[in-house]
């Protein structure tokens, strides 16, 4: 069985009110091949990331990982620079391997509900991610693309704390396809290399 590590923020930890995170509750629904480890936690940044790297996710010597940090990283009250917070993922994704590695962007916020967050900001982070996505050559999921282009992307954000950045089933929904789709992508890639 494959090893699937979700290493993030509280969008990745997050449980909305049920037993266990809804992201690697959906992930494990859709992906029944894999083991999928919860490496999510409140409030981090990349800097928290590099920290506890090793004891979260490398342990495990994952198959795949997905990496999902800049929610904080662009926040007003946490800010990580974004050159940082570039470094910061291009040494996440050497240390996991670049063809191991699944970078997330960061999504957009209901800004009426976030005096934190603005997602002029949050576009400049997530543009960071796709920079270290080229650089290094590792999987991209535009999840800041995907939902911006949603007419009704804010009600797509409202999770049980209604506070315009954590989302409840709907989002989850949408970001545990994206990842499956990838992993599926991925997969029959490496297939057709076998073949």
């Amino acid at each position: 069985m494959k090893t699937l590590v979700c290493f993030g923020d509280s969008l990745t930890a997050r449980h909305e009110g049920k037993d266990n995170p809804r992201l690697t509750e959906k992930i494990s629904f859709q992906l029944p091949t894999f083991r999928v480890v919860n490496a999510g936690v409140s409030a981090n940044t990349t800097k928290d990331a590099l920290r506890r790297i090793e004891k979260d996710v490398l342990i495990h010597s994952p198959d795949l990982v997905t990496v999902l940090f800049g929610s904080n990283d662009a926040a007003v009250h946490k800010k990580v620079a974004l050159n940082t917070y570039e470094e910061n993922l291009l040494k996440i994704t050497r240390l996991i391997g670049p063809d191991k590695t699944i970078l997330i962007t960061p999504p957009p916020v209901d800004e009426a509900l976030q005096p934190n967050r603005k997602n002029t900001e949050l576009a400049k982070y997530a543009d960071a991610v796709k920079r270290v996505s080229e650089e290094t050559g590792s999987y991209l999921i535009d999840f800041y693309k995907e939902l911006y282009a949603k007419p009704h992307y804010k009600e797509l954000l409202v999770g049980i704390l209604k506070d315009g950045l954590h989302f409840g089933d709907a989002g989850y929904d949408i970001l545990a396809n994206l990842i499956n789709d990838k992993i599926v992508e991925i997969e029959s890639n490496e297939e057709q290399k076998i073949d």
